[in-house]
């Protein structure tokens, strides 16, 4: 069972940043063994003005870097799922599942959705239809684009979810991009952007902070929202700089794990033996929280009104 996420229609993500020890752990410097932590800000949710249109798209990048920085957007879509401005509903969705629902980790495992629905629900991505997802690689480090698609695979062997690359783009990161770009990717949702980028691009990225991601939310009326495109930003000089360190490997493939982990719509947690925990950089892999949450958001219905 997941952490009590509210009623909140958008979940933020608590910011963090990696624990200096680890970077001088990493670096072969002398560390101390007990994690530095930061206080964690109270959550906020970003109300919507009156007299918005009836379908709205909540682009929350979240993430971290070993674990974490996050901001939120809220932006309306013109008009409906169908009309000028979104793809027709249902594009690219089949009539069922395209993968097993995977197995559900431990009960009572820690696990928090990044949102839910009005009646408490985590908001999902829809299971009977592709995760694509493009990557611009300008600046990837060495070994990077590798790393990327083995936690592509592990993600979704973990969420039930398939995901499909669908090659480079040019598109680079923003706070403002829209999940619906017909000139660029044609008449769907756009796909998730993974972008290898630097803090002198992507502000957030500055300091201790190695990657943000979310997912970009629809929101209908009389229905759950659903998640249908997002973002992933990697900070590639400080990624290449790790990968060259001795167990690099390994944290460089944590650190994009729980990115992506954001993408398929989890949070933070408090429990530090979780990989979705916003400080703990010394846990390398999906544990059962991790592992509860990422079945349970790919476990969703069909969805092709969206």
């Amino acid at each position: 069972m997941h952490q009590d996420a509210g009623p909140e229609a958008l979940r933020r993500s608590p910011t963090g940043r990696v624990p200096r020890w680890a970077l001088d752990e990493a670096h072969g410097r002398r560390a101390d063994p007990a994690p530095w932590r930061v206080p964690v800000p109270p959550r906020r949710r970003r109300r919507v003005p009156d007299g918005v249109g009836a379908a709205l798209v909540v682009l929350a990048v979240v993430g971290g870097a070993a674990w974490a920085h996050t901001t939120g957007v809220l932006r309306e879509v013109p008009g409906a799922v169908g009309t000028p401005g979104t793809p027709p509903p249902g594009t690219g969705s089949a009539d069922g599942r395209l993968e097993p629902v995977p197995a559900q980790a431990a009960t009572g495992a820690t696990w928090r959705p990044l949102a839910t629905a009005a009646d408490g629900a985590p908001v999902r991505w829809d299971p009977c239809r592709p995760v694509h997802w493009v990557v611009r690689t300008d600046g990837a480090p060495a070994g990077g684009q590798e790393l990327l698609r083995r936690a592509v695979e592990r993600v979704s062997a973990a969420s039930g979810l398939r995901f499909v690359e669908d090659g480079t783009t040019d598109e680079g990161p923003s706070p403002e991009r829209e999940a619906y770009q017909p000139e660029r990717y044609g008449d769907r949702w756009a796909p998730v952007l993974v972008t290898w980028t630097s803090p002198a691009e992507v502000p957030g990225l500055a300091g201790d902070v190695l990657g943000r991601a979310g997912p970009s939310t629809v929101e209908l009326p009389g229905a759950d929202p659903a998640h249908v495109s997002g973002e992933v930003e990697l900070d590639a000089p400080e990624l290449g700089e790790l990968l060259a360190l001795p167990g690099g490997e390994a944290l460089v493939l944590a650190v994009v794990q729980h990115e992506l982990a954001h993408l398929v719509g989890l949070d933070h947690v408090d429990d530090p033996g979780q990989l979705m925990h916003p400080e703990t950089s010394w846990q390398r892999d999906f544990a059962a929280g991790d592992l509860a949450g990422l079945a349970a958001l790919g476990a969703g219905p069909c969805r092709p009104d969206v």
